[in-house]
């Protein structure tokens, strides 16, 4: 794909766009595989239509609500809704597309009604994203849509999006409107990074320290570890009850959580409360500047092996999720190497140094090799960033690439199942446009909407059965310097439509002019809604 640069100054050029925007355009974000316009057909969306939704079926009904909500939101117009069959004009929600992919769907326009079909009533509910989408430039009131037959179905089954809270805290608000903003996106799963070095996030009611001591900094570096602090403290955590109303928030929209609790490096927040989990025994205090600390758990201490289970046994009692996520990134082994106990655990375990790893990092593989039979033992699955083929990882692992693609090949040669999420192109933490110098100060990196759009999360070295293991692609947002929500949703936005578009689309169909005109179909739905986006796109 050649390289493109298009530079839109300002919310005026991105309006002027969206008023160029048909009144109804199929073609939306991301880009539907089938799109087979009626001719002579078109409905007229207006109050007299009625929602029909299967009866006996709970989630039907709520897909159902969700759809007269958007409607409204877009026409202005109330819709009433109702099971089993009506006569009039209808907008149908139905099951029974027979089609192997369980996320696929039809959305299906003649004069006489709009049916939206799924295999699963989270197929049904991306159809309702389609629909919402497709008229999102519409004006208040009456809207007439033209016939039309959309089969559609995602590229990966795994459409991922991850939030930092570690560094700074947002609250139950925020993270439901940031998940709002993935349902938009076409997204099924968030990853919630919960806990590191300058926070813990979430209560562990065996631990009472974990959140009383451990997530309240002091204060915060000032710029790029420059030695200065500002003096004001950050601090927060979810309770379990909050964190249930999260989780039950997303699954109602279709959307998985998937936690993270950083071992056995990123662990300040815990060693502050917990020293004794330390190989130095501490004392041990919260990180205030950014990095990556020496001070991790200790991995011969028994105590420690207690302190996995206990908390990734909690954590798998609030998050249903079939994916737990473990960290196993920048995990320094100089205390390791200093340590009795860590030097210990090596020689009973026999562990010895080879041609490609030392001894300290096949004892990393144990420690997150107990921590996924913690998991197994709970019916889970665990994840880990792609530290985790250092030494002798278990097959059963699934691998997040984070350091550019090699790390997702080399596991899918291994027969891991992977996630594509190279810093390369999808850390939203980095700078979007340049000069950076307008820009608000960031992690640094350059990642701009083409270069996200432009990847291809399958490498051509994998062979065909090889490339089956790329499960899906996800992007990051790391916070260190992120302290705002506004500036979350200006660092996702608009990169996330590109992004879910490289994960929606087959590869054939995509085509970066073209997305840019699609684009100003989702900044209308972003002023809509009041998402604060990154107008100057490179």
């Amino acid at each position: 794909m050649r390289k493109l640069i298009v530079l839109l100054t300002g919310i005026l050029c991105f309006q002027t766009l969206s008023a160029m925007i048909p009144v109804i355009d199929y073609r939306i974000i991301p880009l539907p595989n089938d799109i087979t316009l009626q001719p002579n057909q078109s409905f007229m969306l207006d109050q007299h239509v009625r929602i029909i939704y299967q009866p006996g079926n709970p989630k039907m009904k709520a897909n159902a609500v969700f759809l007269a909500h958007y409607l409204k939101d877009q026409t202005g117009l109330e819709f009433s809704s109702a099971k089993g069959k009506s006569k009039g004009k209808v907008l149908q929600l139905s099951l029974g597309l027979k089609v192997d992919n369980p996320e696929s769907y039809r959305l299906s326009i003649n004069s006489d009604s709009i049916v939206i079909q799924g295999v699963t009533e989270a197929g049904v509910f991306l159809g309702i994203q389609t629909l919402r989408k497709s008229i999102s430039a519409a004006a208040q009131g009456t809207v007439s849509l033209p016939g039309v037959i959309i089969n559609d179905a995602p590229r990966f089954a795994y459409r991922g999006m991850h939030l930092d809270v570690a560094r700074h805290f947002f609250t139950v608000d925020e993270v439901k409107r940031y998940i709002d903003i993935l349902v938009l996106h076409n997204i099924n799963t968030f990853h919630w990074h919960l806990t590191d070095d300058q926070g813990w996030r979430i209560e562990i009611k065996k631990y009472p320290k974990l959140t009383k001591i451990g997530s309240t900094r002091p204060e915060t570096v000032i710029g790029h570890n420059t030695g200065k602090y500002d003096g004001v403290p950050v601090s927060g955590f979810y309770t379990q009850k909050q964190v249930r109303d999260v989780v039950e928030y997303a699954a109602k929209r279709y959307i998985n959580v998937i936690p993270e609790i950083d071992l056995p490096g990123h662990m300040l927040g815990a060693l502050a409360a917990y020293p004794e989990l330390g190989c130095t025994g501490g004392p041990y205090a919260l990180w205030c500047q950014w990095g990556v600390s020496n001070d991790v758990l200790c991995a011969g201490n028994d105590k420690t092996l207690t302190f996995i289970r206990d908390v990734l046994t909690e954590i798998t009692q609030l998050f249903p999720s079939k994916y737990i996520h473990v960290g196993s990134d920048e995990c320094p082994k100089a205390n390791w190497i200093k340590c009795p106990k860590c030097q210990a655990r090596i020689q009973s375990l026999g562990l010895k140094s080879d041609s490609k790893y030392s001894a300290e990092m096949h004892l990393q593989s144990y420690i997150m090799s107990y921590a996924e039979q913690v998991l197994q033992e709970k019916g889970r699955r665990m994840i880990g960033w792609d530290e985790i083929l250092e030494g002798s990882p278990s097959p059963n692992s699934i691998v997040m690439s984070w350091r550019g693609m090699i790390g997702g090949i080399q596991a899918a040669q291994l027969k891991h199942q992977v996630i594509m999420t190279p810093n390369s192109h999808l850390y939203f933490d980095h700078y979007q446009s340049k000069p950076i110098e307008s820009e608000p100060l960031a992690i640094g990196g350059y990642s701009p909407l083409s270069m996200v759009y432009g990847l291809e999360p399958v490498p051509t070295v994998l062979s065909e059965d090889e490339r089956k293991y790329i499960i899906g692609v996800q992007a990051n947002v790391w916070t260190e310097y992120i302290s705002t929500f506004k500036q979350v949703e200006y660092m996702l936005l608009p990169r996330l439509a590109a992004l879910c578009e490289v994960q929606w689309t087959q590869p054939a169909l995509k085509d970066s002019s073209d997305f840019l005109n699609r684009l100003p179909i989702m900044v209308n739905l972003y002023n809509r809604y009041g998402y604060n986006y990154g107008k100057n796109i490179q």
